[in-house]
């Protein structure tokens, strides 16, 4: 019963009036400020880090952990809109929230995607909180032969998932490789291809990977289309999905927080 008596206090701690008004404050700013691209929910946190020196240690935890939460949603909402992935968990969302921007359903690729996080951060959180003592002790036997054998099932997938055109998934595995191998070797301190650049040293960054893939792409696709001007002009309105939206994400909801939850735990896996 010790888990229960400490999650009943977590509860009536965090659900006080004080510290829930600083969850709301902490989500608001991150979501604001999630909605720049290239800044992410670290840079945020960094940023409003001095903001809590003079407060109390747990309400400014939970401040933070709002502003992280926010911050990851509001990344969400320049993949929908502009094509333009805000952090890095975000760049998926691109490929259809966009989509169905330009169909004029932004409304509900917002509200699926605020919804679909809601769930699979609330359904980690519970697993962590029954799960967590057994589960670290078998994420720290995670070792290097465990993550070699985690990513070549990742490359072998990629026949399996581009079926109609193998080849064009191995040029991109090829690729992703060659992309990721920039940079200063974490064992040997040997460079590889920086070119006598000390920026390329640290490798390439997913996140302005991502928006020159996106953003630029976007850029050249209107630039190429000089003669036929488009212009998506949408209301966001709409938010809450449809029965038939939810029927058709609500396996990807389970089977993405299913997958979530076991590599999150995982040190150094992160969310992309």
């Amino acid at each position: 019963m010790g888990i229960f008596d400490n999650l009943l206090l977590g509860f009536n701690v965090a659900l006080s009036l004080h510290n829930l008004f600083f969850c709301f404050l902490g989500v608001l700013i991150g979501t604001l400020i999630g909605v720049l691209p290239g800044i992410g929910p670290v840079a945020t946190i960094s940023l409003l880090l001095p903001v809590s020196f003079g407060m109390d240690p747990i309400t400014s935890i939970i401040m933070m952990a709002g502003v992280y939460y926010g911050a990851m949603y509001g990344g969400s909402t320049t993949s929908i809109l502009v094509n333009i992935p805000g952090e890095a968990a975000s760049i998926i969302t691109c490929l259809d929230g966009y989509q169905m921007a330009r169909k004029g359903r932004p409304g509900p690729a917002l509200g699926m995607s605020a919804f679909g996080s809601f769930i699979g951060g609330t359904a980690s959180i519970v697993g962590l909180m029954l799960l967590a003592p057994l589960l670290a002790r078998y994420a720290l036997k995670f070792g290097p032969p465990e993550y070699f054998a985690l990513m070549f099932f990742g490359l072998t997938m990629v026949t399996y998932l581009c079926m109609g055109s193998v080849l064009k998934g191995l040029i991109m595995a090829a690729a992703g490789i060659a992309i990721s191998a920039v940079g200063q070797d974490p064992i040997s301190g040997v460079t590889r291809f920086t070119v006598g650049s000390i920026t390329l040293m640290d490798g390439f960054g997913l996140v302005p990977a991502a928006m020159g893939i996106f953003g630029i792409g976007e850029v050249l696709t209107n630039i190429e289309q000089t003669v036929r001007k488009e212009v998506f002009s949408t209301r966001i309105k709409g938010l809450l999905p449809t029965l038939k939206d939810w029927g058709a994400c609500k396996w990807p909801i389970v089977r993405g927080s299913f997958i979530g939850f076991f590599m999150g735990i995982l040190p150094g896996a992160g969310t992309v």
